[in-house]
């Protein structure tokens, strides 16, 4: 097989990461561990392409230029690596944009002690390594398949970083002891006590929050508690122990909705094309953590389709005056909830993600907003929004 384009495909990333701000200014050694251990390296042969209808196979030896664009596509497109349950992704290499401002976000020096946890191909792994040092990280893989090719991969590149197969949700580091920074590839809705006693204080934790964006997490002087902001916005595969996150999409909500009909109907004083705002959307993850949200673009108009996984539903469209009506049955108001985390958001004076953060302590955690002791804040594990 040739890999004559890959160094093309190689330049044109460091290229559009330039051009489109993505190489973080704090972190110079990114580009450099980018160019020594480029994602190519760590991509299986498969490789797995939406077609609309379903994931298909995009295979190296059949196909080398539809796997290069694939793994190229863009710095903010994952590459999908494997398929799990019902067809869906169950890993994949994360877009390089993403990684990069992540392991920015994790301000890693040579000679931390690193835990990386979801080794998926190890990428991640390989970059960490690549500037902590020889044998200072040490990657966690549910998934024994995957550590087995993670292995590969890094003795492929001369790297030293030990993959271990294990649950690094609920277990402790390898090894034991303490790390300066602990990473996760995977999402949770909340964040595991045992990753703040993992790390020594004035560490860091970066990880994937729920649906929607990343945190960074500083551990307390005294190891009592961690907060921190988030950091960026991206959609992540969730912890494959916890609960399972409901899928978005049309067909997700004709499941919860089961033909049932609507119990409320109303008008709306409000376009409802301002759900595509992502600022707003990242709000109501926070308000209301288990609504899902789908724009659906119709010949009549756009229509946000909501569910909370379970048995309650929501719709946003047009009525035949062009007038936006909600439409919601269930047990639970879950479209109600949306509209009223909405107009807190604007209340607060639209703030972005950015102006969000989290509070860890052994027995409660919780998001703020503006400020982490007088902000307005959402405890996380409810599933109802909170109140100003």
């Amino acid at each position: 097989m040739s890999n004559d384009n890959l160094p093309d495909h190689r330049a044109r990333l460091a290229e559009a990461m330039e051009q489109r701000g993505a190489w973080p200014e704090d972190s110079p050694w990114l580009r450099e561990a980018f160019a020594a251990l480029p994602r190519d390296r760590f991509a299986p042969d498969r490789l797995w392409r939406w077609d609309g209808w379903a994931y298909v196979p995009v295979d190296r030896a059949s196909d080398q230029g539809g796997w290069e664009a694939e793994l190229y596509s863009d710095i903010n497109a994952a590459a999908v690596t494997q398929l799990g349950a019902g067809g869906l992704p169950s890993s994949s290499l994360s877009a390089p944009s993403v990684v990069a401002d992540m392991l920015d976000s994790l301000r890693l020096e040579p000679g931390h002690r690193v835990w990386d946890i979801g080794t998926g191909q190890g990428w991640t792994a390989a970059l960490s390594a690549w500037r902590a040092g020889p044998g200072l990280v040490v990657s966690t893989e549910l998934d024994d398949g995957l550590a087995a090719f993670a292995c590969e991969r890094l003795v492929d590149a001369g790297i030293n970083a030990e993959v271990l197969v294990g649950d690094g949700t609920r277990e402790g580091v390898p090894g034991g002891g303490r790390v300066d920074r602990l990473h996760a590839t995977y999402a949770v809705e909340a964040v595991p006590w045992s990753w703040v006693e993992a790390v020594r204080p004035g560490g860091r934790i970066v990880c994937p929050w729920g649906r929607l964006g990343y945190l960074a997490l500083t551990v307390a002087d005294d190891g009592t508690c961690a907060h921190g902001w988030v950091h960026g916005l991206a959609q992540f595969m969730g912890d494959r122990q916890g609960p399972a996150q409901a899928s978005s999409g049309p067909a997700a909500h004709s499941v919860v909705r089961a033909g049932s009909e609507p119990d409320v109907r109303r008008v709306l004083d409000r376009d409802p094309a301002g759900l595509e705002d992502w600022d707003l959307r990242f709000a109501l993850r926070v308000a209301v953590p288990d609504a899902v949200l789908y724009a659906d673009h119709r010949q009549d108009g756009l229509a946000v389709l909501i569910h909370d996984g379970d048995h309650s539903w929501a719709e946003v469209r047009p009525d035949a005056d062009g007038r936006p009506v909600l439409w919601q049955g269930g047990p639970r108001r879950i479209g109600d909830e949306v509209m009223i985390a909405w107009a807190q958001w604007e209340r607060l004076g639209r703030p972005n993600l950015y102006d969000y953060g989290v509070t860890v302590t052994p027995d409660s955690q919780w998001a703020w907003q503006g400020n982490p002791d007088s902000g307005p804040r959402w405890p996380i594990g409810h599933l109802h929004p909170a109140t100003q």
